[in-house]
């Protein structure tokens, strides 16, 4: 989720779910060690838990990326063993990975041997015409070796030639019955199903065969879809209302705001919010025209937070009124 799930988009993401695990945007090594680290790995206190999501290939590096991570304070690192992109390939990490699981295996004995965080792995089924039933068993079972016990598989492959980014997320078949399968012939693993996965029903549907579900783009395009998490997957308390989670949020914009953090950067998250209510295309106009003004603060979201709720009141009173006239009718 490069360029998505930065820190803003994660505190507006913890508003609506206490439980669930939340990742960093993918982090190169190099980026870690030699990079602004505040803006980098800097995050609020509030994201808790939150695994920082590391690329590279090499295990000195990712070792030492991994104790700065530790330091920082996030609670998993995680190897990205799945993004497709032309960047990726060309720095030898992320999905062109999956060729090399014993390189793979090495990262992660690093990894864990320099930290006391879990260390867990992000991958794919498989790459270009790879086997998925061998590539990716072979890739647990190497890495399960060097001590690894959490996986984060993306059930489809990614084709390296031929296939944009965002092609491979949609094209390649996803194959979620092989990783139910790799659960029941290892069930001491942790494993966590991801690809293609829009609702808490289909998430609920997964965890009869696996541990976890990992959402992606429906987390962001569709916040809410999180506000039922705690409830349904936990067992914990009710549904977010979302107008309370848009005023814990503001509070947070306030203070980045004060820090010279631009609204833009900030609301850019929030425009999927309020998807299929009334109001919502006013929200997002709103959000997005307003919020890149020069000087833009808090009064934009409180104009848009307004009109999804006149909207909401126009539809209780258009409702009413259809109510009565049924009532009437009915006498």
């Amino acid at each position: 989720m490069m360029d998505w799930t930065d820190r803003h988009c994660r505190v507006l993401h913890r508003m609506l779910t206490r439980r669930s695990l939340l990742y960093t945007e993918m982090v190169t090594t190099g980026a870690v060690m030699h990079g602004d680290r505040e803006r980098l790995l800097g995050f609020s206190p509030v994201e808790h838990p939150v695994a920082l999501q590391l690329g590279g290939s090499e295990p000195a590096d990712l070792a030492e990326a991994a104790r700065i991570g530790e330091a920082e304070g996030y609670d998993e690192i995680n190897l990205n063993v799945g993004c497709p992109s032309d960047r990726v390939q060309s720095g030898r990490f992320g999905a062109c990975l999956m060729r090399e699981p014993e390189l793979v295996a090495e990262c992660m004995a690093a990894i864990s041997a320099a930290v006391k965080v879990p260390a867990t792995v992000k991958c794919r089924i498989g790459v270009d015409d790879q086997d998925p039933e061998e590539s990716l068993f072979r890739l647990v079972e190497l890495c399960a070796n060097a001590g690894v016990t959490t996986f984060v598989v993306h059930a489809r492959k990614a084709w390296l030639k031929g296939l944009s980014p965002k092609e491979n997320r949609d094209i390649p078949p996803l194959d979620y019955p092989l990783v139910w399968r790799l659960k029941r012939e290892r069930p001491e693993l942790t494993i966590v199903i991801n690809g293609g996965i829009a609702t808490l029903e289909e998430a609920e549907a997964h965890l009869a065969n696996v541990d976890g579900v990992m959402l992606g783009r429906a987390a962001y395009h569709t916040p809410l879809v999180l506000a039922e998490a705690d409830a349904r997957i936990f067992g914990e308390g009710e549904a977010v209302d979302p107008f309370a989670a848009v005023a814990a949020y503001r509070d947070y914009v306030g203070s980045e705001l004060a820090r010279g953090t631009h609204l833009a950067a900030m609301t850019r998250h929030m425009l999927g919010l309020f998807h299929g209510r009334p109001g919502a295309r006013a929200w997002r106009r709103i959000l997005t025209v307003e919020g890149v003004k020069a000087g833009a603060g808090l009064e934009v979201i409180d104009r848009a937070l307004a009109a999804i709720a006149e909207r909401a009141a126009s539809g209780l009173e258009a409702q009413g009124v259809a109510g009565g006239l049924e009532a009437g009718e009915a006498a």
